[in-house]
C-alpha cells in the first residue's frame, strides 16, 4: 500500500511541474487545434511537432541567428553583385 502512495505522490509531483512549466496548457492548445482542423492531417505526429514549435516563445539566440542571417544575406548581395562586376571587367581588358 506504501509503495502505491509513494508512486502516486511522485506522478502528482510530476503533473504540477509540468502544469507550472506551461508544458500542459501547450499540449492542451495544440491537440485542441488538432481536434478543430476541418481536414484532419495525414500525419498527426508532424501536426504536433510544427504546431509545438511554433507554439513556444522563441529564445534570444533565435532572434540573433535571424538578425545575423538577414545581415549575411545582404553581405552575399553585395559579393555577388561584386563578382559580376569584376568579371565585366576582366571580360572588358582580356582580348
Amino acid at each position: 500500500m506504501c509503495i502505491f502512495q509513494a508512486a502516486d505522490s511522485k506522478r502528482e509531483q510530476f503533473r504540477r511541474y509540468l502544469e507550472k512549466a506551461g508544458v500542459l496548457d501547450s499540449l492542451t492548445k495544440v491537440l485542441v487545434a488538432l481536434y478543430e482542423e476541418p481536414e484532419k492531417p495525414n500525419n498527426a505526429l508532424d501536426f504536433l511537432k510544427q504546431h509545438m514549435c511554433a507554439a513556444g516563445p522563441e529564445s534570444p539566440d533565435v532572434e540573433t541567428l535571424r538578425l545575423e542571417l538577414a545581415e549575411l544575406k545582404l553581405k552575399y548581395e553585395a559579393v555577388v553583385e561584386e563578382n559580376k562586376e569584376l568579371k565585366a571587367k576582366v571580360c572588358k581588358c582580356s582580348p
